[in-house]
């Protein structure tokens, strides 16, 4: 089946892309080596080539004062730095991330994609972790002002498939072993089971583009059936 978002197909003329997805705020998440990042360098592309303006950010980091934080978060050095300490690391630097950056380039119209967002705090330092998710929202909402993600496109993959993408020189956060990994994973399939019309789950264990056209459908369908953006509170 021909995908709706085809360059030749009726529905995805410049105008209609514009209309899907100017303002809109998506965030890529998924476990490390899932390949959030690829596909979400492909959806700006593609946004791009429809004449949008696109503004890319990353997590932990995106600003002069994130990417320090990100620096502390990642250091492999750090073995004593708690849960509780990373979950509000993680929220300051996505403070300064949505005030600095985020914030702005909505109110202009722009689509923004996010390397990771809120939900990612929610499946390694809740469901991972085992910080208490209303908490974690709590702080959540302090610290992005309540400006949420329209969507959330997770890429599903295995710990195996993982591990197998991920560079051999790990980070922090990548080194906490397969279990810990596996609770990630547990975490956003119950974020995607317990909101599915914010959170899409896509196989990321398949190849490269056919993983990219499911994400693209999914991305449409679930922006074509306009809804709020999801709430941090519990």
């Amino acid at each position: 089946m021909q995908l709706a978002i085809d360059p030749e197909a009726s529905r995805a003329d410049t105008s209609y892309m514009h209309q899907l997805l100017r303002g809109k705020f998506i965030a890529f998440e998924g476990p490390d080596g899932s390949g959030k990042s690829t596909q979400m360098a492909r959806l700006a592309k593609f946004a791009r080539s429809h004449g949008l303006t696109v503004v890319e950010v990353r997590e932990p980091g995106g600003t002069s004062v994130g990417e320090q934080i990100r620096g502390v978060l990642l250091d492999p050095a750090n073995t004593d730095m708690t849960v509780l300490c990373e979950m509000m690391l993680y929220m300051a630097s996505r403070s300064q991330l949505v005030e600095q950056i985020v914030a702005p380039a909505l109110d202009r119209g722009d689509l923004v994609l996010a390397d990771r967002f809120v939900a990612s705090t929610c499946a390694y330092q809740g469901t991972a972790g085992g910080l208490v998710m209303r908490e974690i929202l709590e702080v959540a909402a302090v610290a992005t002002g309540h400006r949420m993600p329209d969507l959330n496109v997770i890429f599903d993959v295995d710990e195996a498939t993982a591990a197998k993408r991920l560079n051999p020189l790990l980070d922090r956060m990548e080194q906490k072993g397969a279990e810990f990994h596996r609770r990630v994973r547990d975490g956003y399939q119950k974020l995607a089971s317990e909101d599915p019309r914010h959170f899409i789950l896509i196989d990321a264990t398949l190849d490269e583009d056919t993983v990219y056209e499911a994400a693209m459908k999914a991305i449409e369908v679930s922006l074509s059936d306009t809804h709020p953006p999801a709430t941090v509170h519990q």
